[in-house]
């Protein structure tokens, strides 16, 4: 690993295809970024098998059985902050970490954890969104990059994508079209970030544009 890069921590719960998204774009060595750990609070979540097939370190540390309420969550995430600063993590991507995190390690890695959530905020906080996306009759759907805040699905925006809501759509249809635009989209966020592009002032994320960067029309249905 070249010590240039800025080095990734991934936190996952489950099969882990933002994580493959974010592999895959490491794997080009002109990428500015590289994954350093990837840890779960799921024991045999897929996505460990992703990261070990791609040589990246993997660590699980369970939730369960730390006990209850408040106490029992900061020591679960006394543990997995300990794990993060070993692995010599400097951003955290969630990728589908099914857990809300305390202000101890949101306020922690301030401006330095990052999520990826399927819609586009500050519409749809929460779970549900392709459903409810459907029944309000939108015609733009789409997932949002932000940096992780204490209040969930909150935080200051890094990057969007939208597709277009199709006649004829179901939550599963949708969902497909949006996850691709994910695997876009968190790539895009952390080459941002780690390029030194982002500044974040208070809710605004500011993007250093560039030549090249071009700002165009979506429309839904296309004309």
């Amino acid at each position: 690993m070249s010590g240039s890069k800025l080095k990734l921590a991934v936190l996952i719960s489950g099969r882990g295809s933002n994580l493959q998204a974010l592999i895959d774009a490491a794997a080009d060595p002109a990428f500015p970024a590289e994954i350093a750990l990837v840890l779960s609070n799921v024991e045999g979540a897929y996505g460990l098998e992703r990261a070990r097939l791609a040589g990246i370190p993997t660590a699980t540390i369970p939730h369960k059985g730390m006990g209850g309420g408040e106490a029992g969550r900061r020591a679960h995430e006394a543990l997995i902050d300990a794990r993060l600063r070993e692995a010599g993590a400097e951003l955290i991507c969630l990728a589908g970490y099914m857990r809300l995190l305390t202000p101890f390690l949101v306020d922690g890695w301030h401006d330095r954890m990052i999520n990826i959530h399927p819609a586009l905020l500050p519409s749809y906080k929460g779970l549900h969104t392709h459903e409810r996306a459907l029944e309000d009759g939108v015609r733009l759907h789409g997932c949002t990059v932000h940096y992780v805040r204490t209040e969930m699905d909150a935080g200051p925006i890094i990057v969007q994508a939208a597709v277009p809501v199709l006649s004829g759509d179901t939550p599963d249809s949708l969902a497909a079209r949006v996850l691709t635009a994910e695997h876009k989209a968190y790539p895009l966020a952390v080459r941002l970030i780690a390029d030194g592009r982002t500044r974040v002032e208070g809710m605004v994320v500011h993007i250093e544009q560039r030549p090249g960067d071009e700002a165009g029309l979506l429309m839904s249905p296309s004309p």
